[in-house]
């Protein structure tokens, strides 16, 4: 150990007695500790809400969907469905078309949207089918599935019969050149997603229907994929764009929720920034005490120097000092952040009203990249706050610091 090393660690374990230099260290080291433990378990908590929203999304939404980029509809072509079987990455696809249309009951009207899809695929690429809580996931030529919210404000159950409206044809009608397209359905299942947006607003039905109800002839509204390994999304997504150019809209779950994702993110930065700011005030004292620390031993200052202790060595004392108080802070605070999350996970420590919520306790999630950023934030901050007093330490003149001893 070098001896500024030794000199430092000798200051901070000063048995002495306590001083209110000693107590503003003290409480130094306790603000960086509540600091540190506060950043990782705020970041834990937004982890898991992240992945909890992920998992929902995720759930319902396939990996990656493929859209026309002009026009509202698609032909699949034999070039198409090659490029999509031939990649090992891609576990399976299937073709869709959505539209808003009017579901028309005895008790009420609703315009949702309403989504035509393969029976025999659609539960390769999208949760629904596994969400149906009431009857069965079954589409024929005339049934429809509905979201729970949605048939609750329908008033609809199981074997209701409702009429689909589509916007096709509206403007003859207004012109009274003609009437809408109008077709019966009877609901054969519903679905609960644990997403009100999608259960209030989509209707499933088979997508012969839909091309028959929209007028798409044998196009569609697009393509949805799966994979087996949702991390390779990005480079499907652009391995994809570069096969089938201009043409089409090549989109990942994360494009397809790309706002909520970006408010999510910037509010986990406001909190890192905050929380930061109480590891700030922490270190504000570390300066304040190791300022008045040089001034309490500007003797021991003065007789270093004098034995040949150059300015750096000085420095570099007050500034291992500081380092060891937010190192110390920085380990304490992140154990108990730990402790606190392991908690958490294990024994739910903040549970949640079920009836409201979708997820019985405060979701958690570690990430040992938040702990590197947290401990890094911590001891540039102490490194910073204990460079004044090293240098303000080095300055001082042997004679000026020893005269008046």
């Amino acid at each position: 150990m070098r001896y500024e090393h030794l000199i430092a660690t000798r200051y901070v374990r000063s048995k002495r007695q306590m001083r209110f230099i000693n107590i503003i260290m003290l409480v130094s080291v306790v603000g960086i500790t509540v600091g540190v433990a506060a950043l990782i378990i705020v970041l834990s908590i937004f982890n898991g809400f992240n992945s909890v929203v992920t998992q929902v999304l995720v759930g319902f939404d396939p990996h990656i969907r493929i859209e026309p980029a002009k026009g509202k509809s698609i032909q699949m072509s034999d070039g198409m469905m090659s490029v999509l079987s031939s990649d090992k990455r891609i576990a399976a696809w299937s073709p869709f078309i959505q539209s808003k249309a009017m579901l028309v009951t005895s008790r009420v009207n609703r315009v949702v949207y309403v989504k035509g899809v393969v029976d025999s695929t659609i539960g390769l690429v999208s949760g629904v089918r596994k969400s149906t809580i009431l009857g069965e996931f079954g589409l024929n030529a005339n049934s429809v599935v509905l979201g729970l919210a949605l048939a609750d404000r329908l008033g609809a159950t199981v074997s209701t019969e409702l009429t689909v409206v589509s916007p096709v044809g509206v403007d003859a009608m207004i012109l009274q050149f003609g009437q809408p397209i109008m077709r019966k359905f009877s609901v054969t299942g519903i679905y609960d997603s644990n997403n009100k947006d999608y259960d209030a607003h989509y209707a499933y039905v088979s997508l012969a229907a839909a091309q028959q109800l929209f007028q798409y002839g044998n196009g569609v509204s697009g393509l949805e994929i799966r994979l087996h390994d949702m991390e390779h999304s990005e480079s499907v997504k652009e391995y994809l764009q570069k096969i089938f150019g201009n043409r089409y809209n090549v989109q990942t779950w994360y494009d397809l929720h790309k706002d909520l994702y970006s408010v999510m993110r910037l509010e986990r930065w406001a909190a890192y920034i905050i929380l930061c700011l109480i590891v700030g005030v922490a270190t504000f004292n570390v300066l304040g005490s190791l300022t008045m620390g040089v001034i309490e031993k500007k003797r021991d200052i003065g007789i270093l120097k004098a034995l040949g202790s150059t300015k750096s060595s000085i420095t570099r004392v007050f500034m291992f000092e500081g380092i060891l108080v937010g190192t110390i802070g920085t380990i304490v605070g992140t154990l108990i952040g730990l402790l606190v999350c392991y908690l958490q996970i294990e024994h739910q420590l903040f549970p949640l009203d079920p009836n409201v919520y979708i997820i019985p306790a405060i979701p958690v999630e570690i990430r040992w990249s938040d702990f590197v950023a947290v401990s890094l934030a911590s001891m540039v901050l102490s490194t910073l706050a204990s460079l004044y007093p090293g240098l303000r330490a080095s300055s001082l003149m042997p004679v000026d610091a020893i005269r008046w001893e």
